[in-house]
């Protein structure tokens, strides 16, 4: 499969987590994660799915929009590297926030189904 096709693959896997992530439903969520999916970023650092979880639980964090565009896909046997760029709006602890960032997710190939194992996020620096 060439870069271009594997783009529009991923766009819809990615689409799908999307949406999942503006449910704030964690049962949601975890269908598009593996069990020890984590997210990185500037400012929490290394974040466990289960600290993620509560983070959601608590209400601290809930996403209105999600959108990524999908620039980039390398696979290498199950394991596939998807690069793009992000923006959300929600709120944080109570406050408004929104967000543009790089992202990068891992994901692996479980039975036929890709489920992302890491999320990486860059703030866009504009």
């Amino acid at each position: 499969m060439n870069e271009t096709d594997l783009i529009k693959v991923f766009q819809g896997i990615e689409d799908k987590f999307n949406q999942a992530i503006v449910t704030n439903d964690i049962a949601e969520i975890k269908k598009c994660i593996t069990n020890d999916w984590v997210l990185v970023d500037s400012q929490g650092g290394i974040i466990p799915q289960v600290r993620f979880f509560e983070v959601l639980k608590q209400g601290l964090l809930s996403h209105s929009t999600m959108t990524k565009r999908v620039l980039r896909v390398k696979v290498y046997d199950n394991i596939a590297l998807v690069t793009g760029r992000g923006q959300n709006t929600g709120t944080w602890q109570g406050e408004p926030m929104e967000a543009d960032e790089w992202v990068t997710d891992v994901y692996k190939k479980e039975s036929d189904k890709w489920l992302c194992v890491l999320t990486h996020l860059t703030p866009v620096k504009n």
